[in-house]
């Protein structure tokens, strides 16, 4: 819907200085850069390096019973279809329940588990077979965490704004956290495992939640104060009327490695906002490319690959401007862009174990990429199913799993 009949004296009279607000969220600009001093609350962290324990082909004795696959969930055509990351061939495609959003492995890596968003359950994958099991009832089962000490599964139930407490094996719930935000999706968790950092899509904030006593600690809207203001005065005035989206839409959320900085894909705002966890406010953004969505560090630790979907809304088409960009921990900049030749949507994936390529699924083209990481160049496009997302490559580097499509420690 066109907001041409709102006039800008309107705004005028309700918020002083709103034009210049507009203006600066047109053009990308954010009133604190990347470069602006980073004043954390933290203890220190120098010799912290959360990604120590995934360094290339550094397998727990668990995950190296895996039979090597990559399981890429076809959300639209509710099934996982199987590769072989040694070929590059399909192996299989199998059944799931409704829209599986993403493959999550387990925090003792000894089971794979398919959100099946919409289906409203949880299939099991084997992972030294690849073969599933029976599906398991859960509630909304966007996406799966689980907590730093291995003793919860948090199920990211986005439709119902919710984060569900589960027994990790059985998942039995235990206990249902209430979130006051919109589109709850991705995670991560401070470097002394107190709390979880969660995005909100579509209410443009991050929620902070302690982890021990399962409570919200606060929220943080990612855009400046006035332009949030400005949209719910729109809001207000087509009250009952879905006529604007939050102007920003965060999803992955990734820590540096010392656990100082949150890094947090925001999807309309084309680039990723550099959030202190501990006092829960911006720092700093960094543009990369339209459509803002994955990220996923490097096997050394030094560098972080964000996919650009191409897209920033929630719908998008085929061979849209998607790329890579790989931003550098230790300066904070992009140092290189990949683009795909002739389009496409890169979204959600992972590094193979030995760090030299990066998978992701292409979520409006209905294939998989693989990307080089040493020279950037896409190397294969392979066929899969409608609406390819949360693509997981296993076996990976780590000790346990905190969820998602391999987020280790």
């Amino acid at each position: 819907m066109s907001f041409a009949p709102i006039k800008m004296n309107v705004f005028k009279a309700l918020l002083p200085g709103a034009c210049v607000t507009i203006a600066s969220a047109c053009s990308g600009a954010h009133p604190r850069t990347a470069s602006a001093a980073v004043a954390s609350s933290a203890s220190s962290t120098a010799a912290v390096n959360v990604y120590a324990g995934t360094g290339a082909n550094a397998f727990a004795p668990e995950a190296e019973k895996a039979r090597p696959l990559v399981y890429v969930p076809n959300s639209r055509g509710a099934s996982v279809t199987e590769i072989d990351p040694k070929t590059y061939q399909v192996v299989r495609t199998f059944p799931t329940g409704k829209i599986p959003q993403h493959v999550v492995p387990s925090y003792d890596l000894k089971t794979l588990w398919v959100a099946n968003n919409s289906g409203n359950s949880l299939t099991p994958i084997d992972p030294r077979t690849g073969q599933e099991g029976a599906q398991i009832p859960v509630d909304d089962p966007y996406n799966l965490y689980f907590t730093p000490n291995g003793r919860y599964a948090m199920v990211i139930a986005e439709r119902a704004k919710r984060i569900d407490f589960r027994d990790p094996h059985t998942m039995r719930l235990a206990h249902s956290l209430h979130v006051d935000c919109k589109g709850l999706d991705h995670v991560d968790f401070t470097v002394d495992g107190r709390y979880a950092v969660a995005s909100c899509e579509f209410s443009g904030q991050l929620v902070k939640v302690d982890l021990a006593n399962m409570s919200v600690v606060g929220y943080l809207s990612l855009l400046p104060d006035r332009r949030n203001v400005i949209r719910k005065v729109i809001s207000r005035i087509f009250r009952g009327r879905h006529v604007m989206e939050s102007p920003s839409m965060p999803q992955d959320v990734r820590s540096s490695p010392d656990g100082s900085i949150f890094y947090v894909a925001d999807m309309k705002a084309g680039g990723v906002f550099l959030i202190d966890p501990i006092a829960f406010k911006r720092i700093g953004f960094i543009r990369t490319g339209k459509g803002t969505h994955g990220l996923y560090p490097s096997r050394d630790g030094r560098q972080l690959y964000v996919t650009n979907r191409g897209w920033d809304t929630i719908f998008g088409g085929r061979h849209g401007p998607g790329s890579i960009s790989v931003l550098d921990f230790a300066s904070r900049k992009i140092v290189a862009t990949w683009p795909i030749p002739g389009g496409g949507s890169p979204d959600m994936g992972d590094v193979s174990a030995d760090g030299s390529e990066l998978w992701v699924s292409g979520r409006y083209d209905n294939e998989v990429y693989v990307f080089d990481t040493r020279s950037g160049a896409l190397t294969h496009r392979i066929p899969v199913g409608r609406e390819p997302h949360g693509l997981c490559v296993w076996p990976q580097p780590g000790r346990y799993s905190l969820g998602h499509t391999g987020n280790m420690r």
